[in-house]
């Protein structure tokens, strides 16, 4: 089954201008259910903004975008919010510091449902929360009234992932969710990202500028250049995979053009 299907998209910014950028050129994606694929490319490939034109960021300029067989191609960002969790590469992105740790929860929680007029996390939820957090292995299910805004990067960052997949989506965004933390606690935040999404069978695509996350995580691998896909590995093929491989692959993809960015191979 197809949880997620791009066909043909073109996104033009600045069009008829001096600064006219073609930012995604035909792009064509099938994802299907439980698919957890890596994103790589060099900086102005277009993998955010492939990833923004999915969530509803702006409208694409031709082509369509389908969620669980639904034509979301024409749904603004907060109605196609329904199907889609999010975590952004800023940790201060997706949580609310004022609030607490079970406060935020709450509200991801009880996101798209009507609100009544009971107030309060009950017991049991307050529960739940302590064992999805204790998952995370960062202390956090002891911490539930401390607020958010006290918190690590990391911490934070752990926070909003579980909390984009805690009413399950139908499709994850990972917009390089841990190029903004150290490296020991990116580690640690990919191992949690693999947690949720085996144990939730999600759907995920996960944009990084580390080739070797890119190649140790998920059940398949795309890279992008200029708007469109190059590479797309998948199964055995990227369980033998290697960062020289993948290099090599690029080169030969590309036309034997160098892959200039320095962060993907030192990563």
């Amino acid at each position: 089954m197809l949880m997620l299907n791009v066909h043909n998209i073109v996104k033009t910014f600045n069009a008829g201008t001096v600064n006219e950028k073609v930012a995604l050129s035909g792009l064509s994606l099938t994802l299907a259910d439980g698919d957890f694929c890596t994103v790589i490319g060099g900086n102005g490939a277009g993998k955010s903004t492939m990833l923004n034109a999915v969530a509803g960021v702006f409208p694409v300029d031709s082509g369509t975008i389908a969620i669980d067989g639904v034509d979301v191609t024409k749904l603004s960002e907060h109605k196609r919010a329904r199907y889609i969790g999010r975590v952004f590469q800023d940790p201060m992105t997706g949580t609310a510091a004022s609030m607490q740790i079970e406060e935020n929860l709450a509200l991801a929680q009880r996101r798209g449902r009507k609100r009544t007029l009971r107030a309060g996390i009950t017991k049991a939820e307050r529960e739940e929360y302590r064992v999805l957090l204790k998952i995370l292995d960062l202390g956090l299910e002891d911490r539930l009234t401390s607020k958010v805004g006290l918190l690590s990067g990391g911490q934070r960052q752990a926070l909003t992932l579980l909390m984009a997949s805690l009413v399950r989506p139908k499709l994850l965004l990972l917009d390089e969710h841990t190029a903004a933390l150290d490296p020991k606690t990116a580690a640690k935040v990919l191992e949690a990202t693999e947690m949720i999404v085996e144990k939730d069978h999600l759907t995920t695509l996960m944009v990084t500028h580390n080739m070797k996350d890119a190649i140790a995580h998920g059940n398949r691998l795309i890279m992008m250049k200029e708007g469109r896909i190059i590479l797309d590995i998948r199964g055995e093929e990227k369980k033998k995979l290697t960062v020289e491989d993948l290099l090599e692959q690029f080169n030969l993809a590309s036309g034997g053009e160098e892959f200039a960015n320095d962060r993907m191979i030192l990563g």
